[in-house]
């Protein structure tokens, strides 16, 4: 499960901000004048530095690690017990202690509905774990894509794109720390209340 799949959230998400509003000034070309490339106002945004510096994704990433570390500890101790009675259930047929096949047909049949019991509570965890992560990306999809919609309007950039789509861009376009810092604020002001 790797949480940094949110990267691509946040890639096609910021990206497609960018694409929208091209697209819906190319959506009626009759009502407008085309623009020349040359008058576009351009920025990017570096969204594996954003990530690795924004107080929202890494406490969701710190939270789900926790999580996963609980599950795996929870299940590391539910399989370790049932080794154990696994080995004394063969320790018990090598010494003939069953009083009958049946009552240890019975008990080996009780041990296998338990490793069953534990496989399905691991495809449990596991799927709980991977909805988590994808409601955080979407979360941190959105939290982004918001953002960067209301620091446009007071900008006005005509197109934001991803460093990860570039081959090369004039760091002059670089917008990243100012999206990290105005995220970050409004996060730790959401913290505080």
């Amino acid at each position: 499960m790797n949480f940094k799949s949110v990267t691509s959230f946040v890639l096609s998400s910021v990206m497609v901000l960018g694409f929208t509003q091209c697209s819906q000034q190319a959506a009626a070309p009759q009502q407008q004048a085309p623009i020349a490339v040359s008058g576009l106002k351009i920025a990017f945004i570096d969204v594996d530095s954003l990530l690795a510096n924004y107080a929202f994704y890494q406490d969701l990433a710190e939270e789900m690690t926790r999580k996963e570390e609980n599950y795996r500890l929870a299940l590391t101790e539910e399989n370790n017990k049932l080794q154990k009675e696994y080995a004394d259930h063969q320790n018990k047929i090598k010494n003939s202690v069953y009083s009958s096949v049946e009552r240890a047909q019975s008990e080996e049949n009780r041990l296998q509905k338990k490793n069953q019991a534990l496989i399905e509570k691991s495809e449990k965890y596991s799927q709980e774990l991977m909805a988590e992560s994808n409601a955080n990306s979407q979360k941190i999809s959105e939290t982004v894509d918001n953002y960067v919609k209301e620091y446009n309007k007071t900008h006005g950039y005509d197109l934001i794109v991803t460093k990860a789509s570039l081959l090369f861009a004039n760091e002059a376009l670089n917008i990243t720390a100012q999206i990290l810092d105005g995220l970050n604020a409004a996060y730790n002001n959401q913290s505080d209340k």
